[in-house]
């Protein structure tokens, strides 16, 4: 649904990037959010999936009819296959010329209306691949997670656990959404297990540095107590080459 006005017209329109209102309902649905966005942003970035560009944000404002700044949306987290990486104040779909292949909305019982009304048909209508709807509280959605591939005929429920565009299986692990890569099984780290395995690795590289350091030192010490058995010899008249 994009609707284009001349140049003149289109210069004078503001979108804003902010309304002052609060990014997440708790603190519950703030961190689903932002540890969602930061584990997808990790994964994306630098790489490329079937050959296509990616980039990530979350809370932001996406404009999708050019002239009609009321008509907005704003994903807690969406993922944009074939634009230029990194952050914008904004998304305009006219400009970056590419809808969000997958978007997630951290859902609870007051915004349930919302997320499986307006929202969904209007991400059905633009043609977003898959529409997510995590609930950490677990207030209206008993699995806490459903996902909906756009299928024909429209959204159609997934059942499988796999995001298809991100080749990502999805679990629910307590408040957040747990997810594994489907070409090696790994986990992507949230930030809080990244820090421990960074500093498991760094401990594990001084434990080995530590090794070698003892194992250089053991060497050195038998190669100077053989060196003073020499000298004993020696003094003794004694050759110890010919020992």
């Amino acid at each position: 649904m994009t609707v284009s006005l001349s140049d003149s017209q289109s210069t004078a329109v503001l979108y804003p990037s902010a309304d002052g209102e609060p990014v997440a309902e708790t603190y519950v649905h703030f961190y689903a959010l932002l540890v969602t966005l930061e584990v997808l942003r990790q994964y994306l970035q630098g790489q490329r999936l079937e050959g296509r560009s990616a980039t990530v944000l979350g809370n932001q404002f996406m404009y999708y009819a050019e002239g009609f700044p009321k008509l907005r949306v704003a994903p807690d987290v969406m993922v944009i296959f074939d634009v230029a990486p990194g952050g914008r104040d904004n998304y305009k779909i006219w400009e970056e010329k590419q809808v969000p292949v997958v978007v997630f909305e951290m859902t609870s019982k007051s915004t349930k209306a919302e997320d499986m009304g307006e929202k969904k048909t209007l991400y059905e209508r633009l043609g977003v691949q898959e529409y997510w709807l995590f609930d950490p509280k677990g207030e209206w959605i008993t699995t806490q997670l459903q996902g909906y591939r756009l299928q024909e005929s429209g959204y159609a429920p997934i059942t499988d656990g796999r995001s298809e565009p991100l080749k990502l299986r999805l679990q629910v692990e307590e408040q957040l959404i747990g997810f594994y890569r489907e070409d090696t099984g790994e986990k992507l780290l949230i930030p809080e297990e990244l820090a421990v395995a960074l500093a498991q690795e760094r401990l594990a590289k001084e434990q080995e540095r530590l090794a070698k350091e003892q194992e250089r030192l053991a060497r050195q010490q038998a190669e100077e107590q053989v060196e003073r058995l020499k000298a004993q010899l020696r003094s003794l008249g004694v050759d110890p080459d010919m020992i």
